[in-house]
């Protein structure tokens, strides 16, 4: 009986615990939030990121808040002699928060820091070629995002992907979409969905979709996003979420259930920020 009686104490003590982390983490991004919007910053968006020129003034407005709080919370470091700078903060906050919108604000709870590179890096890539063993081959990467904690990004490829917001090809979207993917452990195309019951829907628009995808390019054929979507589906995921911000109209006139679905999962209509 005394057992039974420490245990439910300590259940109770850590719950506790818990919810007065939660209650602090809360009150102080209500804090943060009250904080201005610099004006500095709202001049770097409007050079930077074409996306955001286009977004309505409400979603701008939450997507001030969600920024202020990514900054608060998570750290950058420079890397390759890169100094980090209020604009390479700001913009890649930006992008990074534009899939949070309209939605709770987990705020990419497995990030830590975001480590950028002045340009394109070298990283290792590992093929497996049978019997347990691999092949190494350097390859030159734009970004990558990992379970552990890191999103790492190549600021020229950011800017240029900012800038651009027409071509489908975002790195920050890119692996922003990866850490959505990566919070329940598995990087496998599927996100946490909020009702449990989209994810038969989920699983069986984007993985036809998928699969077109990997025939069209099997095939040599014209595709809307990009290629490298046909590598897995976790790749797939994050490219579809590059083309459905970037080129929502083309999406919604081609592929009408891909892009419904993923109007459904980030709460957002990009075509009808186009003027």
């Amino acid at each position: 009986m005394l057992i039974i009686i420490i245990s439910i104490s300590i259940i109770i003590l850590a719950s506790a615990l818990i919810y007065f982390k939660q209650k602090l983490k809360a009150n102080h991004r209500n804090k943060i939030i009250q904080n201005p919007f610099l004006d500095s910053w709202e001049k770097i968006l409007d050079k930077n990121v074409q996306l955001y020129r286009m977004m309505p003034d409400d979603l701008k407005k939450q997507l001030h808040n969600d920024i202020k709080i990514f900054l608060d919370e998570k750290t950058f470091e420079g890397c390759g002699g890169l100094e980090i700078t209020d604009e390479i903060r700001v913009t890649i906050a930006c992008e990074a928060c534009m899939l949070l919108l309209n939605r709770k604000n987990t705020d990419f709870p497995n990030l830590n820091s975001v480590l950028v590179y002045p340009r394109p890096y070298v990283g290792n890539s590992y093929s497996h070629v049978g019997g347990g063993q691999y092949t190494v081959k350097p390859t030159a990467r734009a970004g990558e995002s990992w379970t552990g904690g890191d999103v790492v990004l190549a600021w020229d490829c950011v800017k240029h992907g900012a800038i651009n917001g027409e071509d489908g090809q975002n790195v920050v979207l890119h692996e922003f979409a990866h850490q959505l993917d990566q919070e329940d452990g598995y990087a496998d195309g599927v996100p946490i969905l909020q009702d449990k019951s989209r994810y038969g829907k989920w699983a069986e628009i984007l993985g036809k979709e998928y699969n077109l995808l990997r025939d069209r390019v099997e095939h040599n054929k014209k595709t809307l996003m990009d290629a490298y979507g046909a590598t897995n589906p976790a790749e797939f995921f994050a490219v579809a979420t590059e083309t459905f911000f970037e080129k929502p109209s083309q999406m919604k006139r081609k592929e009408p259930e891909l892009y419904e679905e993923l109007k459904d999962y980030y709460k957002l209509d990009p075509v009808a920020w186009i003027k």
